[in-house]
C-alpha cells in the first residue's frame, strides 16, 4: 500500500480529564479539535482522527518492554512526524519542561531501522511516543 492510499486511523482512548487533555492535545502538540461533548472529544492528531473519552477511575499504568536500552511502555501511540518536525516538537516540549519517559534521542543509530524518537505521558498518564526517520523507507524495514 503507498503512502498515499493510507486512510487515517482512529482511536479512543481513555483520559480523566478532558479540559488538561485538551489543553495538553491543542497547546503542546498543535492539533486541533473536532466534535465533543461533556465526556469525550475528537483531535485531528497529525491528520488521523483520536478521541478521547472521560473516564471516572485512575488509568493503570502500562508494562514496559526492552527496546535498545530503554523501559518502552507496552501501551502507547504517536505519529511519524518529518525529521524537522520531530525536532521542532522535541524542542517545544523540551522548553516547556515536559518530564519524558524516554528522552529525545536517536535510536538504532547506524542500524536497519534508525530513527529519532522520544516518549512522555499526556495528563491523564497515556505514553506517546513520536519518532522520525531521515529514511522512510526505514520504517517497515527488517
Amino acid at each position: 500500500m503507498s503512502s498515499k492510499s493510507i486512510p487515517p486511523f482512529h482511536l479512543a482512548f481513555a483520559v480523566t480529564d478532558l479540559a488538561k487533555t485538551e489543553r495538553f492535545f491543542v497547546n503542546l502538540l498543535g492539533c486541533t479539535t473536532g466534535r465533543t461533548s461533556q465526556r469525550w472529544i475528537d483531535f485531528d492528531f497529525f491528520g488521523h482522527q483520536i478521541t478521547a473519552h472521560l473516564v471516572d477511575d485512575a488509568l493503570p499504568e502500562a508494562e514496559t518492554n526492552p527496546v535498545d536500552g530503554e523501559k518502552v511502555p507496552s501501551r502507547h501511540f504517536g505519529a511519524i512526524l518529518e525529521w524537522d518536525d520531530w525536532q521542532a516538537l522535541s524542542k517545544r516540549l523540551v522548553d516547556a519542561k515536559i518530564s519524558f519517559l524516554i528522552e529525545p534521542q536517536i535510536r538504532f543509530e547506524g542500524e536497519v531501522g534508525e530513527q529519532a524518537t522520544m516518549f512522555f505521558r499526556d495528563p491523564s498518564g497515556n505514553a506517546l511516543e513520536f519518532k522520525a526517520f531521515k529514511d522512510k523507507a526505514m520504517i517497515f524495514a527488517k
